[in-house]
């Protein structure tokens, strides 16, 4: 039996080591589009990675340097190599945030970007969300229990604090890759109970499930999807000044992390 002095310290290292328990001290931010990410990149003043973790050859892009006491490194998933858009949609997002958690080791994720609202949910343009649970609504596998597979619901890391100060909204986060959004998205989105629906949110999820990191899901309404204007006209139109409210309550979101452990949250 090891000496008391020796049981103590290993104790100590134990409890030092508790993610739960200790300051939160890197943050991975995953963004799915360059004028999303840039301002954000100018508020925290990061720089880009020039000596990048990740593998020769893919467009992934990571901005990374100290904010207060907290490593922060925005990942942007770039531009397709063929047809020079920003690379967004569940394959792009699960691949970075997969390559993000093993090269950087994150204590917390978190997806930011804009969304589609529902305003007989309550939605408005520039609204924000801290998303409540997410699901896609695209997968549809009509067997039993690859259905429940298909949709994927999974709970974000729960953050009663940090919605208490911040005063945000709550809504549960669907996911497909589509921005339009068809019939049957549409009865899939309504069975996932959604206020709010993206491209990339529930994709995060899996992975981040999947490797065991906590992850939240910050969200600015940039279109109505149950609306009377096109989709896609409506989200660009918005764009630039969803992104400045959605910037805004990332970082705000940040303030509060710092200093901070994941059960304070």
């Amino acid at each position: 039996m090891a000496p008391p002095e020796e049981e103590s310290s290993g104790l100590k290292e134990t409890m030092d080591s508790d993610p739960d328990t200790r300051p939160i001290s890197t943050i991975v931010i995953i963004i799915a589009m360059r004028t999303e990410a840039l301002p954000l990149v100018n508020k925290f003043q990061l720089k880009e990675d020039l000596n990048p973790v990740f593998p020769i050859g893919v467009p992934w892009v990571r901005y990374c340097g100290t904010y207060k006491d907290l490593n922060i490194s925005i990942i942007w998933p770039g531009k397709d190599a063929n047809l020079g858009v920003d690379s967004v949609g569940t394959i792009s997002a699960s691949l970075v945030t997969y390559a993000s958690v093993l090269a950087l080791q994150p204590d917390l994720i978190i997806n930011a970007g804009t969304a589609g609202g529902f305003k007989v949910k309550g939605a408005s343009i520039g609204d924000i969300f801290l998303a409540s649970d997410v699901a896609f609504h695209d997968r549809r596998i009509p067997i039993p229990v690859f259905d429940l597979y298909g949709v994927g619901l999974r709970e974000a890391f729960p953050t009663p604090n940090l919605l208490k100060t911040l005063n945000l909204k709550v809504g549960k986060l669907s996911t497909g890759d589509s921005l339009d959004t068809s019939t049957q998205d549409e009865a899939s989105i309504n069975s996932n109970d959604a206020t709010i629906k993206d491209m990339e949110g529930a994709a995060v999820a899996y992975v981040a499930d999947l490797l065991k990191v906590p992850a939240i899901f910050v969200k600015a309404v940039s279109d109505i999807v149950d609306g009377d204007k096109p989709t896609g006209m409506e989200f660009l139109q918005n764009l630039l000044a969803v992104t400045a409210a959605l910037d805004q309550a990332v970082m705000e979101v940040v303030n509060f992390i710092n200093g901070r452990c994941l059960s304070e949250l």
